[in-house]
């Protein structure tokens, strides 16, 4: 298996509850941001699943409440999804057949580019690296099972 942890079948690996911790750095001005919340993948009608995360993000020790949806669609095979943002606009690409995968999401000039890495059934991880005239971030997340 190696340093990553195939996924066969990424909507049935992601389906349940996650605790979530989010690191946000700000390369340019210093900043450093947390998010502590939950993350729910559960049914969607007409096949995949809802992503709903919700808790709290602190920045420049400010806390308040965040949240976000978005849709992972069934992909062209079971290993892989179409994830969409809650409005339906494409957000990226996902296949973790080998347990990693690299995608790019440009927003505007700036250009998100994520790597998704599967370590075991109970543990995955996201680092999206945002460049552009507007950013210079690093974010990343962690994921634990929660059930």
């Amino acid at each position: 298996m190696g340093e990553f942890w195939p996924v066969p079948d990424v909507l049935a690996h992601l389906a349940g509850h996650w605790r979530v911790g989010r690191d946000v750095r700000d390369l340019a001005s210093g900043d450093h941001g947390e998010f502590t919340g939950t993350t729910v993948f559960g049914p969607l009608d007409g096949g995949g699943l809802l992503h709903e995360e919700s808790g709290t993000f602190v920045w420049r020790g400010v806390p308040r409440p965040a949240e976000r949806t978005l849709r992972f669609l069934p992909g062209p095979v079971p290993s892989a999804a179409d994830v969409r943002f809650a409005d339906g606009r494409p957000f990226h690409d996902l296949d973790l057949a080998n347990g990693r995968h690299v995608a790019d999401h440009p927003c505007s000039a700036d250009l998100y580019r994520g790597e998704f890495t599967v370590r075991d059934r109970g543990h995955w991880r996201t680092v999206w690296r945002v460049r552009g005239p507007a950013k210079d971030l690093v974010l990343t997340t962690d994921y634990i099972r929660v059930d």
